[in-house]
């Protein structure tokens, strides 16, 4: 069967790109000018220029046109962990601490020690064991108030909640409204189950309530997908006049709201939480990765009674249960006050290295929660992304630009950093290659 012409148009200019005709960084015609080259329709020329975003081999970039990538760099960068290849990792965030390995050994030492140990090699409940439940529920009561712990189902992580939720809650092709910059591993559990993802307005990771509503007339709607405490990777903390009108707009077009907390521990005065200002649309997301070890994979889900059984379904049919052994140390570091020891360093911590961040590459363009390991670089108008991308990592430091966050088909021009697991001592060095490295792109 003969190939549509649009494709065709586009395997002509992939062969010219995958042989270096076409340099990475090179600026290609606008549609209508390309359309005009190639003597074909507008829509044809717009076809094949889609086709080639969706093969990874070119980029649309917010008022500056189309770029060919590198090739170098994955698609999907920020995503993917790096590889052991001896970079320095600027990717994801993995907060540690020295005492880190100290506290696992006195956790396992003390599990050793108490309870049926063989309980643990048997099959669990789906939703985690009662005892556990209520040890995590009531270690947030004092931020969630108070929390029914059948309605606390228990995950392999944050990440295994949201995916538990998208396929326990969604159908293929439902739209969920999110921020145009948003949590990378939502937009993965998105497209592996068919969601599409709304993007809505906001300002440095705040959404607008007047775009989502606009957003509501203009599409189906079926959720909201939101960071309101400590936005990853802007570090936004939403007030709570934008919290409740949200929640205003979703009661009014029945919306589910899905409060993702994974970093919410680390402000320290948090305004209202939207399960405890609208519990009865609410479903909470909330993990220990970054509190405690990112290894550690365990995490919860916080829902409505409606939503229990396909919650439960979900679980059974991902991971039937979360490891006991890892549950039993996470719920023994909170009734020993190991998690809340762990957190308060996670903050202090992070605080340092924001200090430390800002002090190399300045205040003017950094948006980053001050307690966090990671912060969002906007880049000078005219600065590309990418190819500074391209020269941290000939220089042996692997980042990320806006791409994988954004919701858009236009993409801002910035870097996102994570610091949290690179020893404090050579910070410093390391934003300073990166400070370096964007002023040369200035030049």
């Amino acid at each position: 069967m003969k190939k549509p012409r649009y494709v065709r148009l586009a395997d002509v200019l992939s062969t010219a790109i995958q042989d270096g005709k076409l340099a990475p960084g090179t600026k290609l015609p606008t549609h209508r000018a390309f359309a005009e080259q190639a003597g074909v329709a507008l829509a044809t020329a717009t076809g094949a220029y889609r086709e080639l975003e969706k093969r990874g081999l070119i980029i649309g970039e917010t008022g500056r046109g189309t770029f060919v990538r590198d090739l170098g760099l994955p698609p999907t960068l920020g995503v993917q962990q790096t590889a052991t290849d001896g970079l320095v990792d600027l990717i994801f965030n993995m907060p540690s601490d020295a005492s880190d390995a100290d506290m696992l050994r006195t956790g396992l030492r003390k599990l050793a020690s108490a309870g049926d140990l063989e309980a643990m090699l048997r099959y669990q409940p789906h939703g985690g064991r009662a005892h556990e439940r209520r040890i995590i529920a009531e270690s947030l009561g004092s931020v969630l108030g108070p929390i029914d712990p059948e309605c606390l189902l228990v995950t392999s992580g944050g990440q295994h909640g949201l995916a538990t939720i998208a396929l326990g809650l969604f159908r293929h092709g439902e739209a969920i409204a999110t921020d145009t910059i948003t949590y990378p591993g939502f937009k993965s559990v998105a497209a592996l189950t068919g969601l599409e993802l709304v993007p809505v307005e906001g300002s440095d990771g705040v959404m607008d309530p007047d775009d989502l509503e606009r957003q509501c007339h203009a599409n189906k709607l079926r959720a909201i997908y939101l960071m309101p405490t400590v936005h990853s990777p802007l570090g936004a903390v939403m007030d709570v006049a934008t919290r409740l009108r949200l929640i205003e707009i979703a009661r009014k077009h029945d919306l589910l709201i899905i409060e993702d907390a994974a970093y919410a521990f680390l402000e320290p005065d948090p305004p209202p939480s939207l399960i405890s200002l609208a519990p009865e649309r609410t479903v909470y997301v909330g993990g220990f990765s970054k509190s405690i070890g990112t290894g550690l994979r365990l995490g919860y889900v916080i829902t409505p009674t409606t939503h229990i059984d396909r919650l439960l379904e979900a679980i059974r049919a991902t991971t039937w249960n979360a490891p006991a052994l890892i549950s039993g140390l996470v719920t023994g570091w909170i009734e020993d006050g190991t998690l809340a020891k762990s957190e308060e360093a996670r903050k202090q911590d992070g605080a340092e290295r924001q200090w430390i961040c800002r002090n190399v590459l300045g205040e003017t363009s950094i948006l980053a929660h001050p307690n966090a390991g990671f912060a969002w670089l906007s880049l000078e108008k005219g600065v590309r992304a990418e190819p500074i991308v391209t020269r941290l990592k000939e220089n042996g430091f692997s980042a990320s630009g806006a791409e994988p966050f954004a919701t858009t088909t236009a993409v801002p021009q910035a870097l996102r950093l994570a610091f949290g697991g690179i020893p404090k001592e050579e910070l410093p060095g390391v934003f300073k290659v990166v400070r370096e490295t964007i002023e040369e792109s200035l030049v």
